[in-house]
Parts: structure tokens; sequence; C-alpha cells
């Protein structure tokens, strides 16, 4: 396995790098008004890319999309990264809802849902955590699904929903079975955001940042028994499938957030100065520099790693599991050095790092905190061990 950028990614990797810098980061400004101006400006990024062959690269290419391999796709996410708009802009959002309804949607979801999914023309929300409700352990969701005629009548309450505000539809997980084990008590449904007993109570804003993570609530809502995505009792193994891909694609994202915040850092360290010195001449500010590379490349090497072994078909959890957690704290680190360096200006508005280390704080807490991926990390590794095996690192 080489670490360098394969030959024949190269290209399409510096033509999404060449769209970030050049039309995505000086856009961010007018996008995150998200008004009908953004709203606008968005759609016309997003035909751009379709008309410049960038869009969904990583989708698979009977979707519509460019049939990246996961380890490909990790060279070209991490340029993709270094806004929160280029998932948005490259049509790339929509990932891990299209991968999910590709391997469990019936024919009629897979045409009412995917197509237009992948083309960006309705946006996909997923609801999973509850509040007061200890979502890590998802055995404990309260919201049901009951089984009335042919209709699941849904009651519940679901919060972080994110997208919810503009979706089309919501993935729900629900209970449906009783008297079974609680991790086959489980289904996931589709409901259409206009149903009736959908009504979405706030953006529940994230450390003073609105960015769609809607709370909802369910209050007898009913959808056809055809809208069951997959099996009943399956929620489960349709949400790890879901999740596991999606902490790699965050793992992808945040490698761009921190190249872009050691740029932000490097060079500011040789423009100011204090004390008659540039501040890149002094040692601890070096110090930040190594200790910022020194994580950002673990991180990266870690990525591609859990990037390959997905790519031979392998679970890979517990590369996923140390990638994100890995990959979040270093995220949170870099970004924080930088504005260290960048003293007082870097916690205003005036550069994107203030906003970029509110979305780093984030990462430690969704899609599984930080505590429950190392605990099963280390429950796996320790199990390799009671079976009379050992972990060598060098085979797997």
């Amino acid at each position: 396995m080489s670490f360098a950028v394969p030959d024949s990614v190269r290209p399409i990797r510096d033509a999404v790098q060449a769209f970030m810098t050049e039309r995505v980061e000086p856009a961010e400004a007018l996008l995150h008004e998200a008004g009908p101006e953004a709203a606008s400006l968005l759609r016309e990024l997003q035909a751009q890319a379709k008309k410049e062959g960038l869009w969904a690269l990583g989708h698979p290419r009977e979707l519509g999309g460019g049939g990246l391999p996961f380890l490909d796709y990790v060279y070209v996410n991490e340029v993709q990264g270094r806004s929160e708009f280029g998932q948005l802009a490259l049509g790339t959002f929509t990932l891990q809802d299209s991968l999910m309804l590709r391997l469990h949607a019936s024919p009629e979801q897979r045409e009412r849902f995917l197509a237009p999914l992948v083309q960006a023309e309705i946006w996909p929300s997923f609801a999973m955590t509850e509040p007061n409700v200890s979502s890590s352990d998802p055995t404990q969701l309260q919201t049901t699904a009951v089984l009335d005629g042919d209709e699941w009548v849904i009651n519940g309450h679901k919060w972080f929903t994110t997208g919810a505000d503009r979706a089309a539809y919501t993935t729900v997980m629900c209970r449906t079975e009783t008297d079974v084990a609680p991790h086959l008590a489980f289904s996931m449904i589709l409901v259409p955001t206009d149903t009736p007993g959908y009504t979405i109570v706030r953006d529940t804003p994230v450390l003073g940042i609105d960015g769609g993570h809607c709370e909802v609530r369910y209050s007898d809502v009913r959808v056809p028994a055809s809208n069951l995505l997959g099996p009943r009792g399956q929620g489960f193994v349709i949400a790890q499938q879901r999740l596991g891909p999606g902490r790699i694609f965050h793992c992808m994202r945040w490698l761009g957030q921190a190249q872009r915040a050691f740029d932000l850092m490097c060079r500011r360290l040789h423009e100011r100065s204090a004390f008659g010195r540039p501040l890149a001449d002094k040692q601890l500010m070096r110090q930040h520099v190594f200790d910022s590379y020194t994580e950002i490349q673990s991180a990266r090497l870690l990525t591609l790693s859990a990037a390959e072994a997905i790519d031979r078909g392998e679970q890979a959890r517990v590369e996923i599991g140390v990638a994100k957690v890995a990959g979040a704290r270093m995220l949170h680190n870099v970004i924080d050095r930088a504005i260290q360096v960048y003293g007082a200006a870097g916690l205003t508005p005036d550069t994107p790092l203030d906003r970029m280390y509110r979305h780093a704080r984030a990462g430690r807490v969704y899609d599984g905190p930080d505590e429950v991926h190392i605990d099963s990390v280390g429950r796996r590794i320790l199990g390799e061990y009671a079976a009379g095996g050992n972990w060598e690192f060098g085979l797997r």
C-alpha cells in the first residue's frame, strides 16, 4: 500500500481542491446566511459540479455517482472537507442514506427516494437519537411503531435529526417488536416529513450554531406498511451499516478541516512578529507545528487503513472506531492550536477557525461518543487474546 495520492486519483482530487478553494470557500460568508440568495448560490455550485464531472464522486456508478472506492475516496474527501459546504456543493451529503437505501430499499422505495436523492433533488434525514435517553445505548430508545392494518402508527420524540427542516423524508428507528432480544426489537421506517403528526419543534443550536439539527415529535404518525425499510427487527443491523461508513466519511472530511487550520496556522506564524522576531522563529510555536503535523498524519494513516479494510469487504469495526476517536481529537487539537497562534483574532468570525472549532468539539459526541468507541475497540482486541490469539498489526 502506498500512502501517496495515486496517479489515477490525482486529477480528480486536484479538480475538487480547486473547486473548493476557488469557489466554495470564498462563498462561505453568503452560504452561512441560509436565505434565498444562499440557496440560489448553492444550487449554482451544484450545477457547476455536475457539469464538471465532480458530482457525487463517492456514490456507486449505478446510482449516478462517480463510483470511487473507499480508499480512493479518502484522497478526494479530505480536500472536499475543507469547508462544511463541500459535501453540499459536490453532492456527497446524501451518501450514507443512498448506500442504506441501495442495500435495503424495495423497488418502490428506490424509485421514490433513491434516484432523486443522488441528484440532490430531495434531501434525506435520519432519526435515531432521543432526548433524555442515553442514545449511545440504543436499546433504550422509546419511539414506537405499531402496525394497524396496513399502516404503521408512530409515536415518539427524536432530536438531532439533521436536515429535517428541508428533508423530503426521515428514516426513523422505532421499537416495533416485543418479547424479543433488545437488538431485535427495532426497525427502520421511512416517514415523509409532510405526514400529519410529524412536527418539528425546533432547530437545536449546537454550541451556538443553527445547523438544521432538528427536534421532532411523532404524534400518531401514519405511514403505509410498505414504508418499512428492510426486514422487521433489523433496525440495528441497518443502523450499523449506515453509521460505520458514515464515521469514515467524517474522518475524511476532518482531514480537510485540519489541513485548512494547519495552513492558516503556518501562514500566520510567518505573517506575525512579536518581540522583534517572526512567530515562526519561536520554539514553542514550532512545537505547535510539530504536534499538529504528527496528529494529522497519524489520523490520516488510520483513516486510509480503515478505508482499505472496507474495500476488502471487512466490517473494520476496530479500524473505524480508532479512526473516529483519533480523528475527532486531532481536529479539535489542531484547530485549537491555530486559534492560539491567531490570538484574539482566532476567537472572532474574521477567520473560519471559530466556527470550525465548535464543529470539531461536536465530533467527539455524534455518531457515538468517544467513550463508546474506546470501550468497543478495547473489548474486541482483548477478546482476541481471551480466545488464545493475539493482535498482529502487520497482518491486519
